[in-house]
């Protein structure tokens, strides 16, 4: 992470009145102060001159003592109002204020026995309330215990940290009022600094003190002695303003605002990056936990885009490069933002052991749109004839070593020998010699049976470990779908109904009864009577039949199949939906106004479009959303069969 740290001075320019001076700082020097990053907090500004703004004259010898107004106006109430900067302290010993300052700095102190009631005392002039408290405990505990104060032994002291946090982050663990040091951030009072970004004019009016107590990089910057360290002015290149200010609300509160980082992913994403680049550590922690939990295959792309370049987001580098390769179909087809993935994170997207497609072809694709930077989704087929006029060096330009390299990584011996054939036949196989020898190499391979050692331990001549079973739709009733599959314990025995078999469960929106009965719809048989009925939910009448295939299995669903009971409560409008948790649904064909049935005991049945056929769920359902042509139960779901289709695993 350090490295990273390095380059946040060409990001940085500071000087007076709006001149731009750019300083750099020698790599050895800035490496050193970085390696005392863990122990870097307030406590390492407690009576440092380095940014002060104020100071205490204690003591017979008139000893100065250097604080931060900021930080002593948010702990309790001091006279900072002087012209000068000072506070005389009469009749105060400097033990005494280097507790009370060391207990608001480090949020702990020890002190003579002896000491402690004027520690109280002073403590009360200043209001720091929590010490005061603390102070008093302790003396009456001595006074009811009968003990005597004894001038040599000490007494430690600690600030009650109740906040849920596991970290005694500022201002967590610290005697500080996180509501008036947020006033104090919006108003700018005490303000020392003036943030710009250019081209985007002033930011912010925080403290130098915040910004260095929780980045190493900016206090080197304002303590360096160079001109950074007087100047009232930094102004930041290439930032956004929404994410820095996003990162100084987390330096004032120590909590991430879920809120508007939520709103925006890319917030967080350039928060990310901040936080990295200015060294910002519980703040980078933060945004990596928060993008590990909203991780999925619509947002890992440009996660992945953004975090690749960072060493300390290795973690979710790789938990994405899985993301994605656990969803290969839909992350190569449902977007085409995948071509911008740097050549390392793709190649260990299509070498990954967890990669899970549903035809070696795919992944053929993937890599050649890839090496094209395409700027629309295709197959190798549309290379194929752009190669009739072209050669592979314009169409792959400086990608095109890459992808030589990655049709290894395609298995082309478990394709089916008609693509093989076709392949064999393209332009592509003509101009790249390797690919004509995968190719080959493959078609003896299906054809001959070839079984020398080298092929029974090339991973490309083995099935990938996490695939898909097609179940392709044929015609109404068939038994190629998913129900009928499971009725066969997954191609094992003979039929039986798959939800007397517990390998399919199916639920009503109404309670089970002789006409809203589970096992009727995965029975095949026709039935005269066969419909689930209206409930509440969230505040709206919702009927449904649902059907989960179970915790270990996840569906492509590409069709389905419906069949009308005995009745003339033909479905006019409804949804198939997908879920993978059963509460969170996703629309996979919506009905409006749909005329196809129109017959009792009629068969129906209809493909799905889009992306959505390449998402992989456990739980799908059909909901009725608007009334049936029925007059006398119109939000009745009457249907006596259910089948899907599609990529089964």
């Amino acid at each position: 992470m350090h490295q990273n740290h390095l380059s946040l001075w060409k990001h940085v320019d500071v000087g007076y009145g709006g001149d731009y001076i750019h300083e750099e700082c020698g790599q050895e020097e800035l490496e050193d102060e970085l390696s005392a990053y863990d122990k870097w907090g307030l406590q390492n500004f407690l009576e440092s001159w380095d940014l002060s703004d104020v100071s205490f004259i204690v003591g017979m010898e008139e000893r100065h003592v250097p604080a931060h107004k900021v930080i002593l106006s948010s702990s309790g109430h001091f006279p900072l109002t002087s012209p000068d900067g000072v506070i005389v302290l009469k009749g105060v010993t400097y033990p005494v204020l280097h507790s009370l300052l060391e207990y608001i700095y480090k949020g702990r102190t020890q002190i003579l026995e002896s000491q402690l009631a004027s520690l109280m005392i002073l403590s009360l002039e200043f209001e720091v309330m929590t010490l005061v408290k603390q102070c008093e405990e302790i003396i009456q505990q001595f006074k009811i215990n009968d003990k005597l104060f004894d001038s040599g032994k000490r007494v430690e002291l600690s600030y009650p940290n109740t906040s849920p946090h596991c970290y005694r982050a500022f201002p967590f663990g610290l005697a500080v009022d996180k509501k008036r040091l947020k006033q104090l951030y919006s108003s700018g009072e005490y303000s020392d600094v003036d943030i710009y970004i250019e081209g985007g004019g002033l930011v912010s009016q925080p403290h130098k003190i915040i910004l260095s107590l929780w980045s190493v990089p900016f206090a080197k910057m304002f303590t360096n002695g160079m001109s950074e360290t007087n100047s009232s002015r930094v102004v930041l290149r290439d930032v956004s303003p929404e994410a820095f200010e996003g990162m100084l609300d987390f330096m004032y509160s120590g909590e991430v605002n879920l809120e508007n980082t939520m709103e925006s992913g890319a917030m967080l994403l350039q928060m990310l990056l901040l936080s990295d680049q200015f060294g910002v550590t519980l703040l980078h922690q933060e945004c990596c936990k928060i993008l590990l939990e909203c991780l999925s295959e619509d947002t890992v792309c440009p996660i992945l885009q953004a975090v690749s370049s960072i060493p300390s987001c290795k973690l979710i580098e790789e938990t994405c490069e899985r993301n994605f390769s656990m969803h290969f179909d839909y992350c190569t087809t449902a977007s085409i933002d995948f071509i911008f993935l740097e050549e390392a994170n793709f190649s260990n997207i299509i070498r990954h052991p967890d990669l899970t497609v549903t035809s070696e072809e795919k992944v053929l694709d993937a890599i050649l749109m890839w090496g094209m930077k395409a700027k629309n989704a295709y197959g190798w087929e549309v290379v194929d004839e752009l190669m009739i006029y072209s050669t592979p060096e314009l169409l792959f330009g400086d990608r095109l070593e890459s992808v030589f390299n990655f049709l290894s990584s395609v298995r082309f011996p478990i394709m089916p020998l008609v693509l093989l054939k076709k392949l064999e036949k393209s332009n592509i196989s003509r101009h790249i010699p390797s690919f004509d020898f995968l190719v080959k190499e493959a078609i003896s391979y299906v054809e001959h049976g070839l079984c020398e050692p080298e092929f029974d331990q090339n991973v490309r001549f083995q099935l990938r470990r996490s695939s898909y079973k097609e179940l392709q739709y044929l015609c109404d009733g068939d038994s190629n779908g998913v129900l009928y599959f499971a009725g066969t314990s997954y191609g094992q025995h003979q039929w039986v109904n798959p939800v007397l078999a517990k390998t399919i469960t199916i639920t009503a929106s109404s309670p089970p009864s002789r006409f809203t009965d589970s096992k009727v719809l995965a029975s095949r048989t026709y039935q005269g009577t066969s419909f689930a009925g209206p409930r509440i939910e969230d505040g709206h009448s919702s009927a449904w039949w649902m059907v989960d295939i179970g915790p270990n299995h996840q569906l492509m669903c590409n069709y389905y199949t419906l069949r009308q009971d005995g009745s003339r409560a033909y479905n006019r409008y409804w949804n198939l939906q997908g879920s993978l948790d059963g509460k969170t649904w996703t629309n996979l064909r919506v009905h409006e106004n749909d005329q196809t049935v129109c017959k009792p005991g009629q068969f129906a049945s209809w493909p799905i479009i889009g992306p959505n056929a390449l998402r992989p769920f456990r739980f799908f359902r059909v909901v009725l959303t608007g009334p049936t042509t029925d007059v006398s139960n119109p939000f009745n779901i009457c249907i006596c069969f259910l089948e899907l289709y599609g990529f089964f695993h």
